[in-house]
């Protein structure tokens, strides 16, 4: 079996939460994968992230993936930089309120309307945090599915994906009807709730929207939520499976 918990954006109650699910589904030691995407927006992304590397320090059976969230993070305490090419918006940066970059800073203590914004995260936010964050891979394979965080170009070797793809790309991967070469799971694009689209899943629950952070298991390809009351299958819809089974036969 192994677990995923998708865009976490900050909450810690809400990992917390999701790792009592876990925890009381696979045991203290259960194999977890996160998709990216542990600050801004939420309270306390300072937490979230001192978690995670509490964790990883800590040898667990963990595998924290980078996501485009806490690239922005990092460059931004690194040299200033506030757009990344991922953004397509116009005039949104990382320190806009949408993204939430201010709300990550306010939790390592910064103010976040100071002239001297820069200096202040420089000498705030523990290198050891940028480090791990910094040196996260970019996807996980196993023999029946493929953790990235925001998905691949399709027809493309995974090992030839760009990092821009891996954390960043939606056209060309959320409409993508075809079969790829493994169970694709990801966050990135917020939904109500995770779904499962036959080729891909989303874990993404728009935790960083207020929502609540559904972890996952997996056994081979079959997928469980662990929701309050237990396990609940997450499956595509009946037509998606059958248009996918069709195109493979």
């Amino acid at each position: 079996m192994i677990y995923a918990v998708g865009d976490i954006h900050g909450y810690t109650d809400q990992l917390d939460q999701a790792l009592a699910r876990i925890e009381k589904d696979g045991g203290a030691d259960a194999r977890i994968v996160f998709l990216g995407d542990y600050t801004d927006r939420g309270p306390d992304s300072c937490g979230v992230v001192a978690r995670l590397l509490d964790g990883v320090n800590s040898d667990r059976n963990w595998t924290v993936l980078r996501g485009n969230h806490d690239r922005m993070f990092c460059r931004f305490v690194t040299d200033g930089t506030v757009h990344d090419k991922g953004i397509k918006t116009p005039g949104l940066d990382w320190l806009h309120p949408r993204l939430g970059g201010t709300d990550t800073l306010r939790s390592y203590g910064v103010d976040a309307e100071a002239a001297d914004l820069l200096a202040q995260a420089q000498a705030k936010i523990p290198p050891e945090h940028l480090a791990f964050l910094e040196t996260r891979p970019l996807y996980l394979e196993t023999e029946d599915l493929i953790f990235v965080h925001a998905g691949i170009r399709p027809g493309v070797a995974l090992k030839d994906q760009t990092e821009d793809d891996l954390i960043w790309i939606r056209d060309g991967f959320l409409d993508h009807q075809g079969s790829h070469e493994k169970l694709i799971i990801h966050g990135h694009t917020a939904l109500d709730t995770p779904e499962h689209f036959g080729n891909r899943i989303d874990l993404d629950g728009g935790c960083g929207y207020g929502r609540e952070l559904v972890p996952a298991v997996f056994e081979g390809s079959d997928c469980w939520l662990l929701t309050k009351e237990g396990r609940v299958p997450l499956t595509p819809p009946a037509e998606t499976a059958l248009s996918l089974a069709t195109r493979e036969a």
